[in-house]
């Protein structure tokens, strides 16, 4: 191949190339990937508690997709992914981070595997963090009985006269 042009000769494609043959001299950071456990190579290997290491793969509002080997995707949801509220998956991971896993739920027909960053999470409990929640007192008042309000009433008794048409 010819990789010389007007602004790189042949003396400075050879010489980079000289450089770039000896050892250690790669100048790209270290790839890492995660390693995946041995002997989990399919879903129905999974068993809930297992934990494992895995990459994440995609991040959406609810939560994150990690990579566990398995040729299926792993869903941690947003409120298991540290112990603390998170209110966008973002803050937490992003696509391509390598992270540590416990196997929350496993559903083999549906192809579902539920996985949290929480690793003192137990499978089968609410591990959800608590939401610090507004006061009492800073809620509005809540209205009297919605059927009898305008639209709610309006609505079902118009609901209530389609009924009786049908049954004479």
């Amino acid at each position: 191949m010819d990789y010389t042009d007007e602004q790189f000769g042949l003396p400075t494609v050879t010489d980079i190339i000289r450089e770039l043959d000896k050892p250690g001299r790669d100048p790209r950071p270290e790839f890492k990937t995660a390693t995946f456990a041995d002997g989990v190579d399919k879903i129905s290997d999974l068993e809930e508690g297992m934990i494992l290491e895995g990459v994440v793969s995609n991040v959406a509002n609810f939560g994150a997709f990690v990579d566990i080997g398995v040729h299926q995707d792993g869903l941690v949801h947003i409120s298991a992914l540290t112990d603390k509220f998170v209110s966008d998956p973002r803050e937490v991971v992003k696509a391509g981070d390598i992270v540590k896993v416990k196997v929350m739920e496993v559903d083999v027909q549906r192809k579902r595997i539920g996985l949290s960053m929480r690793l003192k999470d137990e499978p089968g409990q609410d591990n959800r963090p608590a939401r610090k929640s507004p006061a009492k007192e800073n809620r509005r008042p809540q209205r009297g009985n919605q059927s009898e309000s305008g639209f709610g009433g309006a609505m079902a008794t118009a609901f209530a006269n389609a009924g009786n048409k049908k049954r004479r």
